[in-house]
């Protein structure tokens, strides 16, 4: 997705005659793009900006909490909403540096509607929706993106076979759930949920690998299943974010499935695509979890076998509900958990 955001920007410049520097020493005009969604990410953004010189203009944008906005306004000519870019060029040529970025109304549709400069010729990120309401309480993206709000789907099919028709062999469909897109303009007057859109970019004539990017567990319905095995261009690579291997764990992460709901998930998903390569997303440490909880963990590891393992220790993120709960389990002991799943996958993948 911070990809995607980056193709967005660089789109949006250069329909204003920017070129992009191939140093960033040489560049007049940086523009950064965050994630808040990790400090470390964030932690990061210090690390360039030291690297900046005063003649050069440099603006925050991407996925950026509040407290992040205002730590950085001391650093950064502009802090801009990842919505707000199309208006990008505008503030640069009014210089109107510094103006708080709350004045300027936001607009997700504006901001799927940007025709993206593709860093990659032959792989192409295509967002389908931006924004979140699952309100993980770890997760800070309902409140850097917003609500859900998914693009037309006739806009996405057009766009996705422009990039076949141009030679592109890979095409990922990106949201932060993608499994709850919804069209509901569609000029049928029906409304096209994920698995009827995945049907129809499959259907684009010509030789294309199709990911998708990223899935909640809750919404994987049956009959995206069905479609799944009926696509004849979909790679069979699929990330399917688990969080936790104990129950308790995922309530308190607000994660609304139980450990058997997603095992029986992974079993049909397995019976209907018996050559899937599954993948999932991990948080170790999150507070309040047991050496107990964290073996529940570490049990469906084992059982589920997955390909790749996507570990990330928990941290806290302002905002969320998640960071009104005690961090009590201690870094080193958060570092310990995350080798023992990373030997475990690492196994899996030796046999």
């Amino acid at each position: 997705m911070n990809i995607s955001d980056a193709e967005r920007i660089a789109g949006v410049l250069e329909s204003a005659n920017y070129k992009k520097s191939q140093n960033i020493n040489e560049a007049d005009l940086v523009v950064i793009v965050a994630c808040s969604v990790r400090q470390s990410a964030i932690d990061r953004v210090y690390g360039v900006a030291e690297k900046l010189n005063q003649n050069q203009k440099n603006i925050l944008t991407g996925c950026l909490l509040e407290s992040d906005k205002k730590k950085f306004g001391k650093i950064f000519d502009y802090i801009l909403d990842i919505k707000n870019i199309k208006k990008l060029p505008k503030i640069l040529t009014t210089n109107c540096y510094h103006i708080l970025d709350d004045r300027l109304k936001c607009d997700n549709s504006s901001y799927l509607n940007i025709t993206p400069e593709y860093k990659n010729k032959l792989l192409a990120n295509v967002p389908i929706m931006t924004g979140c309401n699952n309100f993980c309480s770890y997760c800070v993206v309902p409140y850097t993106r917003g609500k859900e709000i998914s693009r037309p789907a006739k806009k996405i099919v057009t766009e996705i076979k422009k990039l076949v028709n141009n030679g592109y062999k890979e095409i990922w469909l990106l949201g932060q759930n993608v499994n709850s897109y919804k069209d509901c303009s569609a000029e049928s007057g029906q409304i096209v949920n994920f698995p009827k859109l995945l049907k129809m970019v499959d259907s684009i004539p010509g030789e294309f690998k199709l990911n998708f990017t990223s899935s909640h567990p809750k919404d994987f319905s049956d009959e995206l299943i069905q479609v799944m095995s009926e696509c004849k261009n979909l790679s069979m690579d699929l990330n399917l974010p688990v969080q936790s291997g104990d129950d308790e764990i995922l309530k308190k992460m607000n994660r609304p499935y139980t450990i058997s709901q997603y095992k029986n998930l992974v079993k049909k998903i397995r019976k209907a695509l018996p050559n899937i390569r599954l993948s999932t997303d991990v948080i170790v440490g999150f507070p309040g979890e047991t050496k107990k909880q964290f073996n529940n963990t570490v049990k469906l590891f084992k059982e589920i076998k997955y390909g790749v393992a996507f570990i990330n220790k928990y941290s806290p993120r302002q905002g969320t509900a998640a960071s009104k709960m005690k961090d009590n389990v201690p870094w080193q002991e958060k570092k310990r958990r995350e080798k023992i799943l990373i030997d475990i996958a690492n196994a899996k993948n030796k046999k």
